[in-house]
């Protein structure tokens, strides 16, 4: 479920691959993974628009090598060396593809690292646009992915009208984090946590403070569900 603390070996488990780099394009034959941060000091420059509905997600860099000694100095790749296209390539050919109306929105499940040792699993996006712009001195890939309501069926076509969700922003889950002190509010549990609305979005409970947000284990927050205690 969105909002769920989740460890990287389990994020692995999920996927059934190792995580080895933050863009996997169709990882799972019928939906990607994107691995992001918005933490300082974090090497891409991913970011939350429209009150928390989308994500901007910045492509990734040629990897370091004796003939490339500074990624952050080159153009972002849409193609290998051999010609293949890199992962910003094949996320781009699906946004592009999508606009044109030849193909359905990529799906894609997004976890986000708010702290060293501490990811959250942001749920499912879809893919709805892609660009190049200038950044400095260079190009890099940008991608716009909106959060859709619920954990959909990957084997299912994706619905005609999804419904849009907000995310609980970075600053907000760390804040909560430090003042629950990483346990369930309810029982004390450490694992299987959630990031749960106390007023629930729903009802008009604000994503946005800390104050309507609390941490609860899976067993509490699956008996709360969108009751106002």
């Amino acid at each position: 479920m969105p909002n769920e603390i989740i460890p990287y070996i389990e994020m692995c488990r999920r996927e059934g691959v190792s995580l080895q780099r933050g863009m996997n394009y169709q990882i799972g034959g019928n939906h990607s993974v994107i691995l992001m941060s918005v933490r300082p000091g974090a090497p891409y420059e991913d970011r939350y628009e429209n009150d928390g509905t989308t994500i901007i997600y910045e492509g990734h860099d040629a990897p370091k090598s004796r003939n490339n000694p500074s990624p952050k100095e080159i153009d972002q790749p849409e193609y290998t060396p051999a010609g293949n296209l890199t992962e910003n390539g094949k996320f781009h050919k699906a946004a592009q593809e999508y606009k044109k109306g030849l193909r359905e929105p990529e799906r894609i499940r997004v976890y986000e690292k708010i702290k060293q040792g501490i990811w959250s699993y942001n749920g499912v996006f879809h893919l709805i646009d892609s660009w190049i712009e200038p950044s400095n001195g260079r190009n890099v890939f940008k991608f716009k992915l909106v959060a859709v309501e619920g954990e959909e069926d990957f084997e299912k076509p994706v619905p005609s009208t999804p419904k849009h969700r907000r995310i609980i922003p970075t600053w907000v889950k760390l804040d909560v984090w430090k003042r629950d002190g990483g346990k369930c509010v309810k029982c004390g549990a450490t694992e299987d946590l959630h990031f749960d609305h106390i007023i629930p979005f729903s009802k008009g409970g604000s994503s946005n403070t800390p104050g309507n947000i609390q941490l609860l284990c899976g067993k509490h927050n699956l008996q709360k569900r969108d009751k106002i205690e």
